[in-house]
Formats: C-alpha cells, sequence, structure tokens
C-alpha cells in the first residue's frame, strides 16, 4: 500500500499516463463535464472533497507549466481566484465558455465535491528535465 501522497487508485493510475502538454481539468461539482477526457470523480458531499485540497494534492504529484481559469472566478469566488494567483503568477484567463470548450481537449477530469462557483482551472502538464 502506498503511504503518501495520492491514494486513490483511478486517480493516481490517471495521473501516471498523463505526459508533457496534456490538460488536467480540475472543477466544482457543477462543472459541465464533456465527453471524451477520462473522468475521475472525488465528490463526496458538496464542499468534500475542496476545490482547494484537490488542487494543492495535485500540485504536489503533476509538474504543470500553465494552467487557465473563468475570468468570472475573480468576481464570484474571491477565494478561489485568491488560491489560483497564488499558485499561479501567469494564470491566464478566459470566458467561462471559452473554458468549457478548452476542457473538452482535456486528457484528464477530477470532479471535486466544491460547491462555490467557478472553482475551475485547466492545468497544463510540463515535464521535470
Amino acid at each position: 500500500m502506498k503511504r503518501a501522497g495520492i491514494l486513490n487508485r483511478h486517480l493516481a493510475g490517471a495521473l501516471a499516463e498523463l505526459g508533457h502538454g496534456h490538460g488536467v481539468l480540475i472543477c466544482d461539482a457543477g462543472m459541465p463535464i464533456p465527453k471524451g477526457p477520462r473522468v475521475v470523480d472525488l465528490a463526496f458531499r458538496a464542499g468534500v472533497p475542496s476545490f482547494a485540497e484537490v488542487l494543492e494534492g495535485l500540485l504536489a504529484e503533476l509538474v504543470v507549466e500553465g494552467a487557465t481559469a473563468a475570468t468570472e472566478v475573480r468576481e464570484a469566488n474571491p477565494a478561489a481566484a485568491r488560491l489560483l494567483d497564488d499558485r499561479f503568477p501567469d494564470l491566464a484567463l478566459v470566458p467561462h465558455e471559452q473554458l468549457k470548450d478548452l476542457s473538452a481537449h482535456a486528457h484528464l477530469v477530477v470532479r471535486t465535491g466544491e460547491a462555490r462557483p467557478y472553482a475551475n482551472v485547466l492545468l497544463r502538464c510540463g515535464v521535470f528535465f
């Protein structure tokens, strides 16, 4: 058994399959999930697990070279906006509808139980060398 890191076998396996340039959407419970990408649904109850918990756990495991979020997060969810700004100084912002379109090309979608609006980010995987 793993001693640390991500213990969910479905998520750990999906992360191991990621390569440079692949997209990973971390989304709230209300984000429409497009057909196509692999989905690991972690949502248990409203707010559990939170967007912040899942984001932090994934950032500990992944090399990320870029991130995109919805412009609307700034006004509708200042806590999520601060978290994203702290983690991604070069955060790209696009309208929510465009983020939904971009998410259709993600390799992996990780759904959280987050119940606050616009707690979504599309990560672009990098390489460790």
